[in-house]
């Protein structure tokens, strides 16, 4: 089993705020009507399509502030696949046992937040296996669902891709906008290590005189972005050429039909916002056992 850093601070956040959406006045009145309250089922999770699942401590994390919120009573979560497991439709990926109420409360949450996580991370692994052997791996952006940053790069994780920056704290990003705000690509360079000399600072460029001033600069991570394999080729050619170890990302309407061409380019890093940004579901199901209780 990889541990892949289940993110539980940032998690119970999340279910929090999405328990709020679904019980702002404090009840759920269909469930409450029809449930007596000591009704005791089992039900299982169940891949409705193949993927890779992400995201599964969050069962457990639902159901326990379920519980906590309603005085529902408590559910038992059994787990039979780890986080970054491939799945077919059909597999049993957890079994709950407990109070019946709690179960029905907390199901679209859950599905919703397991869902989601295991859509981007089928997605990446899609990602990962075109790109195996070729020396690039994919990263992810901060083009994530507000709220769920976190989570979704969690869910990155677990399906063989790497994170990139977490936010605007930990990596300095120059992109065009500094640059013209700045003065320049080299004056905005020596602003930012002036400011933050500990902090990585990674550059973009559109050429390969770009990526040239960049690198004299002294940046040694640079983003690639929009450029064609041909115009990456030749940067990454001239930047090796500069004997300095620079790290290369190339970024910018990237997508599977095209990523061995651009990973033969010698670049180190694709970067695709569509891991976060535009991953469709995971179909997942919640299916009550009613010969069990």
């Amino acid at each position: 089993m990889t541990d892949y850093g289940f993110p539980t601070a940032d998690a119970a956040l999340l279910v929090e705020r999405a328990l709020d959406e679904d019980l702002s006045t404090g009840t759920d009145v269909t469930t409450m009507a029809t449930i007596p309250a000591s009704q005791q089922s089992v039900s299982h999770l169940v891949a409705r399509a193949d993927g890779v699942v992400a995201g599964l401590p969050v069962v457990a994390l639902v159901l326990d502030a379920v519980s906590a919120r309603l005085g529902s009573g408590s559910v038992e979560v059994a787990l039979h696949v780890d986080d970054g497991a491939r799945v077919v439709r059909g597999d049993h990926l957890a079994t709950l046992r407990g109070a019946t109420r709690t179960t029905l409360v907390a199901e679209r949450t859950v599905l919703n937040v397991l869902s989601r996580t295991s859509g981007v991370a089928t997605h990446t692994r899609r990602w990962a296996d075109v790109l195996a052997g070729s020396g690039a791996m994919v990263l992810d952006t901060r083009k994530t669902t507000p709220g769920m940053r976190a989570i979704e790069k969690y869910a990155v994780r677990c399906g063989g891709g790497t994170n990139k920056r977490m936010g605007l704290y930990d990596v300095a990003m120059i992109k065009d906008n500094h640059k013209l705000a700045a003065g320049g690509l080299t004056a905005a360079y020596d602003a930012v290590r002036r400011t933050f000399p500990a902090v990585d600072i990674q550059v973009e460029v559109t050429t390969t005189a770009e990526a040239a001033e960049s690198v004299a600069a002294g940046a040694r991570f640079l983003l690639c972005d929009n450029m064609s394999p041909e115009l990456l080729r030749t940067t990454v050619d001239a930047v090796r050429a500069t004997g300095e170890s620079v790290e290369i990302e190339a970024t910018g309407n990237l997508n599977l039909a095209v990523a061995a061409a651009y990973a033969a380019t010698g670049v180190d890093f694709l970067s695709v916002g569509g891991l976060t940004h535009s991953s469709p579901i995971l179909d997942i199901a919640l299916d009550l056992d009613p010969e069990a209780g």
